[in-house]
C-alpha cells in the first residue's frame, strides 16, 4: 500500500496560486521582432487550416451533387 495524503482544496489552490505567480514572473513582453514573428507563422497556420476547410467543403459539396 502508498502512503497517500489526502490535499484539500485550499492547499491545491495555494499551490495553484502560487505556480502561476511563479510564471508570471518569468514572463517578458515580445520585441517587435518577435511579435511578427508570431502573427506571420499564426496568420499562415489560420489560412492553412481555412484551406483545408474550404477544400474539404468543395469536395463534399462535389459529392451532393454526385448523388
Amino acid at each position: 500500500m502508498e502512503n497517500t495524503e489526502k490535499v484539500g482544496p485550499a492547499i491545491k489552490l495555494k499551490s495553484f496560486v502560487s505556480q502561476c505567480n511563479r510564471v508570471w514572473h518569468l514572463l517578458k513582453k515580445p520585441n517587435k521582432k518577435e511579435f511578427t514573428t508570431i502573427a506571420k507563422v499564426s496568420a499562415i497556420g489560420l489560412g492553412i487550416v481555412g484551406a483545408i476547410g474550404f477544400v474539404i467543403s468543395m469536395i463534399m459539396g462535389f459529392i451532393k451533387l454526385g448523388v
